[in-house]
């Protein structure tokens, strides 16, 4: 590549990028913000002394009165034994054959966790869930470690991708998380809190540091 490339880069093309990309930021944000009050502490919204739907129950997607976080928590319990085939491409209309990724054996480790770590300790984890997505909101819509916040948002993300996506009722399409994974990955990577955010202004005072911290911090920026 040429060294001189960048300085060759028209003034409208760095814009336009830095626009793209500040979009980008504030719609994940956003994308966060909405879902911080389906949940909220300190029931997360889940209804009936945290009942969760029982997959024996007629009807059980709408069974106990089942809410917030205890509903999704108990759909992903429910499912994860269903085989769940993902990134499909069904190409069977032209002649050829349909591709698709597995993700069974990791639904069941999912369901596994959730039905004896997550739910009987639903007091904690629901704090981490909704506090986890409080700081994506907030570290995208400031600017402020954005790279860190890139990391909880991917890590927030493919778990709901391999707990929810393509389970039939209710549907859930499999790229509505698929597509939260590649906007989390990609301010994970381009850490978009540089351009009119606080990291711009945190990142510079902290290059060059010595310490473990303040070199860490420099990272997550």
């Amino acid at each position: 590549m040429d060294a001189n490339s960048d300085a060759a880069t028209p003034a409208w093309d760095i814009r336009l990028q830095k626009i793209v990309l500040f979009i980008g930021r504030l719609g994940l944000a956003y994308l966060f913000f909405t879902q911080l009050f389906w949940k909220l502490p300190p029931t997360f919204g889940c209804a009936n002394n945290n009942a969760f739907p029982q997959p024996a129950a007629e009807n059980y997607w709408t069974a106990n009165g089942s809410s917030g976080l205890c509903f999704w928590l108990g759909m992903e319990s429910i499912y994860k034994d269903l085989p769940r085939a993902v990134l499909v491409a069904d190409m069977r209309p032209a002649g050829l054959p349909k591709l698709d990724v597995s993700i069974t054996p990791l639904a069941q480790l999912n369901g596994a966790l959730i039905d004896n770590v997550i739910i009987p300790n639903l007091g904690v984890f629901g704090w981490l869930v909704w506090l986890a997505e409080f700081w994506v909101f907030v570290s995208m819509l400031v600017g402020l470690c954005t790279r860190f916040g890139g990391l909880v948002a991917l890590g927030v993300s493919a778990q709901l991708f391999i707990g929810l996506a393509a389970i039939p009722r209710p549907f859930e399409w499999e790229w509505s998380y698929g597509l939260m994974i590649l906007l989390s990955l990609l301010m994970f990577g381009l850490a978009p809190g540089r351009i009119w955010g606080v990291d711009a202004a945190l990142r510079p005072r902290l290059a060059g540091s010595r310490n473990f911290f303040g070199k860490l911090l420099w990272w997550l920026t």
